[in-house]
C-alpha cells in the first residue's frame, strides 16, 4: 500500500496531489480504471496493441538519431 506523510503545516491537498502523482506514475490508477469494468480478450489486444505503438514511436524517437542530411543525398540520374 502506498502512502505518503502529510508534513507539519502542510496543507492536506497538495499531500493528496503528491499521493495522486506517485500513484500515476507507478501506474496503479490506470490499473485500477482498467479492471473496474469487464474487458473482452479482443478489447485487451487493442489496448495492448494501441500502448505498443505508443512505446514503439517514443522509442524510435529517441534512437534514431543517425539521420542521414539531405546534402549527403545524391539526386535520382535520369
Amino acid at each position: 500500500m502506498r502512502s505518503v506523510t502529510v508534513r507539519k503545516g502542510e496543507p492536506i491537498d497538495r499531500a493528496l496531489k503528491r499521493l495522486k502523482t506517485k500513484l500515476d506514475t507507478e501506474g496503479i490508477l490506470e490499473e485500477m480504471r482498467r479492471r473496474r469494468a469487464f474487458e473482452s480478450p479482443m478489447d485487451e489486444k487493442k489496448r495492448k496493441a494501441r500502448s505498443a505503438s505508443k512505446r514503439n514511436k517514443v522509442k524510435w524517437r529517441f534512437t534514431n538519431k543517425e539521420e542521414i542530411p539531405a546534402s549527403a543525398v545524391t539526386p535520382a540520374e535520369g
